[in-house]
């Protein structure tokens, strides 16, 4: 990869779970202040990711974590919601990169830079591996702070994710406000007026 250029790493977290936002990073790494361990987020621990976050934060040029709600999803589906935050957050950028890697198989649309979709790039770029850790652990963050505000669901727990534990508490309480309207589960009930 050329390093004369300035390349950015995009990657998202929590596109799976059936609550609350997906939260996308975009990174530019400092070729000068190379940053050790990073990976895909995936593949790290909560504590290795605890720690490596503040060092991206610290280390690189620049990021932007961008905060897509539940409402966004609904309105456009996961994987559009998903691309409009990657654009946003490549967009709120400064210095401009000349060049994304995305994790993915898809790119979003009207980027302003040239742009190359990487499957499992998360684990191949460090830009996206930085991107990834900032990504979950900013989303992570956020579920910890929704489980105080809905009780019951164990978002601190899952994270939003499907588990036996979300989908017993789901079925008992009901969705509540950051549930996805647009995901089965949630969606057979709810009471369509309330969509």
């Amino acid at each position: 990869m050329d390093l004369s250029i300035l390349i950015a790493g995009v990657d998202e977290a929590g596109r799976g779970p059936l609550a609350g936002p997906v939260v996308v990073a975009a990174v530019i790494l400092d070729p000068t202040r190379p940053i050790h361990g990073l990976n895909d987020s995936k593949k790290l621990s909560e504590s290795a990711r605890n720690r490596l976050a503040p060092l991206i934060r610290a280390q690189a040029l620049c990021f932007h974590i961008e905060v897509v709600s539940r409402v966004e999803i609904d309105r456009h589906n996961i994987l559009q919601a998903t691309l409009r935050g990657m654009a946003r957050a490549l967009r709120a950028l400064l210095p401009v990169p000349e060049l994304a890697l995305i994790d993915g198989n898809t790119l979003p649309p009207n980027l302003h830079c040239a742009a190359r979709a990487i499957v499992q790039g998360d684990a191949l770029e460090p830009a996206i591996s930085a991107a990834s850790i900032l990504a979950k652990v900013e989303r992570d963050r956020l579920m910890v702070a929704l489980d105080e505000r809905y009780p019951g669901y164990g978002f601190a727990r899952h994270k939003g994710y499907p588990t036996p534990d979300h989908l017993a508490a789901l079925t008992r309480l009901g969705p509540c406000d950051e549930h996805r309207r647009s995901f089965a589960p949630v969606r057979m009930l709810c009471i369509p007026d309330l969509l």
